[in-house]
């Protein structure tokens, strides 16, 4: 039997914790009829500013709206301390696994991750190697997603170093939680989030190649098709930088190039928000026309930075996950801060035998799956989708991954019947460049339906804002 959730507001039955107590005895004053009020009053802003996301698949070609939900998950000082040291602690052994992967290799002769995981592996890119990047960071920008245990200890249920999404929607939270109710902003002392964008610029400026004084940074996009369009517009005019698309970019002379009305204009930082495989047709798909034909080619000799770097992937695969706390140890001589959620690696014939007799008890994921799709959450599983999965994981193990069901920890929202609790999970933002730096909060997702444990937009979750409180 699974322990109970953690709630992040409550104690007990109507009992908060010592840190929402002023804003639990607030909500408590509040009418039903305000608090419909100002939900709808957020969802038309959020219609108005064009705050949405497209969902793959769908046939209408309409866009749809995040929901979001006007009670805010609450961090204590000392936890989001605890936290911020473990993300900072794991995407520095994260970047280093990169570097050595693309170098050395020193982790895969001392045989503390099998060779095969990572060679044979889809996301390892063997046109990275012994390609310099600047200062050895190789993932600029890391969404970790972190989850509660039923004891409220943080730990890591994913990695996210590719392009990893979702920032956009913790800055608007916050400016849409100003707006309706700017008395509570008063009243707690809410570390700020707004700096973001800010930061981001900077570390990308850090990353440019040597000699840069003064570095062009570009946002690349897919598209206004894309899923996240919206963030890349967001982010791009937050930092003042030009959002291209790759017939906007070419290569001249060994450097890369944006067409602008005055000319062509040298680029220095490429910020890309597409995945490896559609950023250059001459190395990778040659069907992609996302990308820019050559720019590998610049980027090998080091006159362009790309952020993420280009064979990031590798390090947020879901089979190489369970190995980020011997990565720890073995880069940084240091105990993990913050643990993984049991994972077991279907590859491995124990493993296997295990998670085939207790399918129903677990959650199963594709390697390379994303977004909440290519799962299977067992103990929801119809007997069909059982046996579908078990069929799928005799004939491709190493495709995939298997995890406990987890009680996600709660946090109380309003729904149509009133403040109820709905799981919950965090994704903070790291970033790095010469130090690491990282906004205090992050984008809390919502399983909206009751007992949900999903909490991907792109399954009907929802967004929180995440307040962090100041010591």
């Amino acid at each position: 039997m699974r322990a109970s959730p953690y709630d992040e507001m409550l104690a007990g039955s109507d009992v908060p914790r010592v840190h929402c107590r002023e804003y639990w005895r607030w909500l408590g004053a509040q009418p039903q009829e305000y608090l419909t009020r100002k939900r709808s009053e957020a969802d038309a802003l959020f219609h108005r500013v064009g705050i949405t996301f497209a969902v793959y698949g769908e046939n209408s070609g309409t866009e749809r709206l995040i929901p979001f939900d006007i009670v805010p998950r609450i961090i204590p000082p000392e936890d989001w301390v605890r936290l911020e040291a473990g993300l900072a602690q794991r995407v520095r052994a994260l970047n280093a696994f990169i570097g050595d992967i693309y170098h050395e290799q020193r982790i895969l002769r001392a045989g503390v991750i099998p060779a095969e995981r990572v060679l044979c592996n889809a996301q390892y890119r063997p046109e990275m190697q012994g390609v310099e990047v600047p200062g050895g960071i190789y993932a600029h920008i890391a969404g970790i997603d972190v989850v509660r245990d039923a004891g409220g200890n943080f730990c890591v249920l994913e990695d996210n170093l590719r392009v990893p999404s979702g920032v956009s929607y913790m800055l608007e939270n916050r400016k849409m939680m100003m707006r309706l109710f700017p008395e509570l902003f008063a009243h707690h002392p809410i570390c700020p989030v707004e700096q973001y964008p800010d930061l981001l610029l900077e570390n990308l400026k850090s990353g440019a190649p040597p000699g840069v004084s003064d570095p062009t940074v570009v946002l690349l996009t897919p598209g206004m098709y894309n899923s996240a369009y919206f963030e890349h517009a967001f982010l791009a005019q937050q930092m003042g930088i030009e959002l291209v698309e790759g017939q906007d970019l070419f290569v001249l002379d060994n450097a890369l190039y944006m067409r602008t009305t005055r000319g062509p204009q040298r680029v220095d930082v490429v910020y890309r928000r597409l995945d490896d495989d559609f950023l250059d047709p001459l190395s990778f798909r040659p069907d992609s026309t996302l990308g820019v034909p050559g720019l590998l080619t610049v980027y090998r000799a080091g006159n362009v930075a790309i952020a993420n770097a280009i064979g990031t992937g590798i390090a947020d695969d879901k089979s190489i996950y369970p190995y980020v706390p011997e990565m720890i140890r073995f880069y940084l001589g240091e105990p993990p801060l913050l643990q993984n959620v049991r994972t077991w690696i279907l590859a491995s014939p124990e493993d296997r035998a295990y998670v085939l007799d207790h399918l129903p008890e677990l959650v199963v994921k594709e390697v390379h799956g994303a977004g909440g799709y290519g799962m299977l959450i067992g103990p929801a599983a119809t007997g069909a989708q059982l046996e579908d999965f078990r069929g799928r994981i005799r004939a491709h193990p190493e495709r995939y991954i298997a995890q406990p069901t987890l009680a996600l920890s709660t946090c109380p929202t309003f729904s149509v019947s009133g403040i109820a609790p709905r799981h919950i999970d965090l994704r903070p933002f790291v970033l790095s460049g010469r130090d690491v730096a990282i906004v205090p909060g992050g984008l809390t997702r919502v399983a909206l339906r009751e007992g949900s444990l999903i909490v991907n937009s792109s399954q009907g979750g929802g967004t929180k804002d995440t307040w962090v409180l100041g010591g």
